[in-house]
């Protein structure tokens, strides 16, 4: 039962009320039909036979060929269909699909994780002709394969002001049968780069140097990487951080999360990235997804413990790098009373979401429904932002510091058959009014100096004193 011991006192009573009248008037309420069942594709070595056979995504341009032996991820573009490992630099290159629920005779939903995940795939009676496990390595056909793979499946060309169809046809006058992998690169990094979009990137390592193309990191890392350096920066503000906080201030969760107090009557929580709080299971099995969640929560549990007296909260998302979705509806979940349809995802602009997302508030422990300010910066990044995103529509919540970066999308990955790992943005994440931020980011309600060019370190705790007087004067 959700406990709003930080808001107001008469939801549990309401729940228990309206709890009672659900199962008094049973009798009159249609029941939905049955959620369908959700297998593991492969159980004790053994492949679930009802998941057999060949299996096509329009959405991502995947063909997942599922034999006894296992799953042969094809990459099915316009210009070529070719098989790739799941042994890219990424999670999402490494990762597998390991659960199957069929919708239909010919239709699946595959997933990643139990309950986070929305790739339907549609069965194929055969392999189409098209499909070939030749190798590829010819500049002109690898060109072809990247500049289809963007045109058929990246979603924010209009957004982010990009005529591709102009770029391809530029760019492939300058291939040449005899052109280097330098060069090649090169010409792929000149296509990446006007999109400024920091979920697309280029992996590739060509004479055993490593190779990484990736544009859109907002202002303030690429300045910092440049001028002081990233580990100094970091350790400098959370040096700063924790002695201003109030005594009995911790750094835990593997070092992803910070919770506090501030003169006494003002809650602190900063958050790093979206899991990686546990150590014990490998990331990506649903192991290490239960532990994930159970961590996040055991150390809200501690944070909130201590913030029975406060007046309100600050959640810190300044320097939150991204991660998990599945976090960041938990972290939502911390501060409702009350459903919240939070947001849609979908790839196609003019079809219906694939999938919306509604949080229910937290059963098991407490919420926190003061005043909350989440910090935001152009660091706040992916899970970061879905969290901004979900958080800005309650009426609790005040929005402060500056724009986010604007990359919500999980990455698809569309590894190249030269082994070069490309992954690009093709989801539309939308908040529950329809709104979409990617390319533009999320703007505050309140501007702070975070992370000004100078002082790097020191304006991160400026703009915390001053959301802090902002509050306690009551001039937010």
């Amino acid at each position: 039962m959700t406990m709003v011991i930080f808001g107001n006192p008469m939801r549990t009573s309401l729940v228990f009320s309206s709890l009672f009248f659900a199962l008094t008037a049973c009798t009159q309420v249609s029941l939905a039909p049955p959620e369908p069942e959700r297998h593991l594709i492969m159980h004790n070595e053994t492949v679930l036979p009802a998941a057999l056979g060949i299996w096509r995504s329009q959405e991502s341009g995947w063909i997942l060929q599922i034999t006894p032996d296992g799953i042969t991820r094809w990459q099915d573009t316009p210009a070529a269909c070719y098989p790739t490992r799941q042994d890219g630099p990424t999670m999402m290159g490494q990762i597998e699909y390991k659960y199957f629920t069929p919708l239909d005779a010919d239709t699946a939903k595959f997933e990643y994780l139990p309950s986070d995940g929305h790739a339907l795939f549609s069965r194929l009676e055969r392999m189409p002709d098209r499909c070939t496990d030749a190798q590829i390595t010819d500049p002109a056909a690898l060109f072809e394969i990247f500049a289809s793979a963007f045109q058929q499946h990246y979603a924010f060309f209009d957004v982010r002001g990009v005529d591709w169809s102009e770029i391809t046809s530029k760019s492939r006058k300058q291939i040449t049968p005899d052109m280097s992998e330098e060069d090649l690169l090169n010409l792929f990094a000149n296509m990446l780069k006007p999109l400024q979009d920091s979920h697309t990137k280029l992996i590739a390592t060509i004479d055993g140097t490593p190779h990484r193309i990736q544009f859109g990191l907002g202002e303030t890392l690429p300045k910092v990487r440049k001028s002081i350096g990233e580990s100094p920066w970091l350790v400098g503000i959370l040096d700063n951080l924790m002695a201003w906080l109030d005594k009995g201030a911790v750094q835990t969760g593997n070092e992803r999360f910070i919770h506090g107090t501030i003169n006494g009557h003002i809650g602190y929580i900063q958050i790093f990235t979206m899991g990686g709080f546990t150590t014990g299971h490998e990331a990506g099995t649903p192991e290490w997804e239960n532990d994930e969640i159970i961590a996040l929560h055991n150390l809200f549990d501690e944070a909130f413990a201590n913030f029975g007296d406060t007046d309100a909260l600050i959640l810190d998302l300044s320097n939150n790098r991204g991660g998990y979705d599945a976090i960041t509806r938990a972290i939502a979940s911390r501060f409702l009373d009350a459903p919240l349809e939070a947001y849609s995802v979908r790839t196609d602009w003019n079809e219906d979401p694939l999938i919306t997302y509604t949080i229910a508030p937290y059963s098991d422990g407490l919420v926190y429904t003061k005043p909350v300010y989440v910090i935001t910066s152009d660091v706040t990044v992916s899970g970061g932002e879905i969290t901004t995103m979900m958080l800005q529509q309650l009426p609790h919540v005040t929005l402060a510091g500056q724009r986010t970066r604007g990359a919500f999308s999980t990455p698809l990955a569309k590894p190249l058959p030269n082994g070069w790992y490309l992954e690009l943005s093709n989801e539309i994440f939308s908040s529950n009014d329809g709104t979409v931020y990617e390319g533009r980011g999320i703007e505050p309600e309140i501007t702070l100096p975070l992370f000004a060019e100078n002082p790097p370190i020191e304006s991160h705790l400026t703009s915390l004193k001053q959301l802090v007087s902002c509050i306690e004067d009551e001039t937010c």
